[in-house]
C-alpha cells in the first residue's frame, strides 16, 4: 500500500500469539487515555496500546495535545478496508505553528507486532524505510490478513462505529490504487481525558466524604466523653 507511489499504510493488529490463550490488541492492552476526533461525520474514540507500541503511542499522543489533527482531513475511503488520515503537514487547513511542524515531520521506529488486522484497528502510515511513520494514520474498516506482522501497531477504535459507517458511505472516486472521497472529511477539532483519572476522582470524592463523616463523628464522641 503505498501513497504517491510510495507510502505505505502501517496497521494495528489484535491477535493470539503462538499457541498460548493470551491475545494482545485487545481492551486488557488499552492505556486509559482515551483521544476523540470530532469530524463533520461524528466523533470517532480511541485508545492506545502503549505496552505494544510505546514510542509511536508517544508520539501520536503528543499530536494531539498539541492539536496537530486539527483541521486535518481523511483523504482516503476505502469501503470495508480503511480510512486514512491524511499527513498533517499537508492535511491541514489551518497553519501550523514551530512546535506543531517539528513534532509533525518527527519519525518514529516501526514498532511491529503479531497483532492481527481488524475492524476498528488503527495504524501507522510509513514510507518504503520501517522506520519512517510520521503522522498520518489509517483506521481499519474490514479484516486485512495480507497486512498481518509488516506495520507498527499503536490502538484501536473504543466508539464511534456509527460514524465510521457514515464515512463509508461517502461518494467516493478511484486513482490508482486509492478510494478517496469526493468531498473534504474534515477533522473540526480533537481532545483527549483519561479514564483512570475519572474514576480516581470520584473516588477520591467518595473517600473525602468519608472522612468529613468520620471527623464529626469523632468530635461528637469527644464532646461526649472528654472533659
Amino acid at each position: 500500500m503505498t501513497k504517491s507511489g510510495t507510502l505505505i499504510f502501517v496497521f494495528l493488529i489484535m491477535s493470539t500469539v503462538g499457541s498460548s490463550s493470551a491475545s494482545y490488541g485487545g481492551d486488557s492492552d488499552l492505556g486509559s487515555v482515551r483521544v476523540v476526533f470530532q469530524t463533520d461525520h461524528g466523533d470517532i474514540e480511541f485508545g492506545f496500546y502503549p505496552r505494544i507500541a510505546p514510542k509511536t503511542v508517544e508520539h501520536i499522543f503528543k499530536l494531539v495535545r498539541l492539536g496537530c489533527y486539527n483541521t486535518n482531513h481523511f483523504f482516503r475511503v476505502d469501503r470495508g478496508f480503511v480510512a486514512q488520515v491524511a499527513d498533517v503537514a499537508g492535511g491541514r487547513s489551518a497553519p501550523m505553528n514551530e512546535e506543531q511542524r517539528e513534532e509533525a515531520e518527527k519519525t518514529v521506529v516501526g514498532e511491529f507486532s503479531s497483532v492481527k488486522h481488524v475492524r476498528g484497528i488503527l495504524s501507522m502510515g510509513r514510507y518504503s524505510d520501517p522506520n519512517s511513520a510520521q503522522s498520518s494514520f489509517s483506521i481499519l474498516l474490514g479484516d486485512a490478513p495480507h497486512l498481518d506482522g509488516q506495520y507498527a501497531i499503536f490502538g484501536k477504535v473504543t466508539k464511534g462505529d456509527d460514524t465510521l459507517r457514515k464515512l463509508e458511505e461517502v461518494p467516493t472516486r478511484r486513482e490508482g490504487i486509492f478510494v478517496m472521497p469526493t468531498e473534504r472529511i474534515t477533522i473540526l477539532s480533537t481532545y483527549y481525558y483519561d479514564t483512570q483519572m475519572k474514576t480516581c476522582e470520584e473516588e477520591k470524592s467518595i473517600l473525602k466524604r468519608r472522612l468529613q463523616q468520620s471527623a464529626m463523628e469523632v468530635e461528637i464522641q469527644r464532646m461526649k466523653c472528654l472533659p
